[in-house]
């Protein structure tokens, strides 16, 4: 029996996120984008309306919140079947993601950026993604340092695990991302995938966000666009090393790689 594993498609509703800024920006554009994404195979939609990437300045509450509900609200009743998760740091932008219909909130501050956080999903009882990030993204590729990134970024999401189980989160809703690009030289991105295992020694499922990212392109020489295959080789990498969610933009071409891995990795 093959190890069980699931592909998180990016809707990325913003103008200037690193890979696709502005292409989804429209709603239309965004839900069809989404719907496609499902059609492919993802069974998450990670909806997003604030880029993170390096040097990305903040958006303010009520433009994010104009950007994300009405998308999920319209896939929500496109794609009853799908998980739709709300990638936000702000609280109130996260409970009227998961009124408009979201069941998943994705925090790449993992409940530091917005004191209410913890508390709405706890309440709510939905799943969340506790993701590392050295500073924030304005600052987070500033000369990032680390003694050691793997045991550093462990002992950092066991921490945060402990602090959303102390505020009521239930553990077994919890997700680990160990933030792929996130205040990360090559080296440390090489490292963690080197050394996933020790990740998910942590007990919880593990997401895998390196889509068409940068170290990808300084290991390989591809443009953002062209960045495909080497995708899907650090996600067949993580895959058998434990992780079991992998966020991505272009969800066909990985789900066959996943699907020919865990055919081949016992359960």
């Amino acid at each position: 029996m093959s190890r069980t594993f699931a592909v998180m498609g990016i809707v990325n509703v913003t103008p200037d996120s690193f890979s696709d800024g502005g292409r989804y920006l429209d709603t239309d554009a965004a839900v069809a984008h989404g719907v496609e994404l499902s059609r492919e195979g993802a069974a998450i939609l990670d909806v997003g309306g604030e880029s993170t990437r390096p040097g990305a300045e903040p958006v303010g509450q009520a433009e994010e919140l104009r950007r994300v509900v009405p998308v999920i609200e319209r896939l929500r009743e496109a794609l009853p079947g799908n998980r739709l998760s709300i990638d936000t740091c702000k609280a109130a932008v996260a409970g009227a993601a998961l009124d408009a219909g979201a069941d998943l909130v994705n925090d790449v501050t993992a409940l530091r950026g917005d004191p209410a956080m913890a508390s709405l999903v706890a309440e709510r009882g939905v799943e969340v993604c506790l993701m590392h990030m050295l500073g924030e993204p304005r600052t987070m590729q500033d000369n990032p340092r680390y003694d050691d990134v793997v045991s550093e970024v462990a002992a950092f999401l066991e921490e945060r695990m402990a602090f959303a189980v102390s505020a009521g989160v239930a553990e077994e809703r919890i997700l680990l991302d160990p933030g792929i690009g996130f205040g990360k030289t090559l080296a440390h991105n090489l490292e963690l995938l080197r050394r996933l295992d020790e990740i998910v020694a942590l007990g919880r499922p593990v997401v895998m966000g390196t889509s068409r990212k940068s170290f990808l392109g300084r290991l390989t020489g591809r443009e953002v666009d062209d960045r495909l295959a080497a995708t899907i080789a650090t996600n067949v990498i993580a895959f058998e090393r434990g992780a079991s969610i992998f966020r991505v933009h272009d969800v066909a071409p990985l789900l066959d790689a996943l699907k020919v891995t865990a055919a081949t990795v016992a359960a």
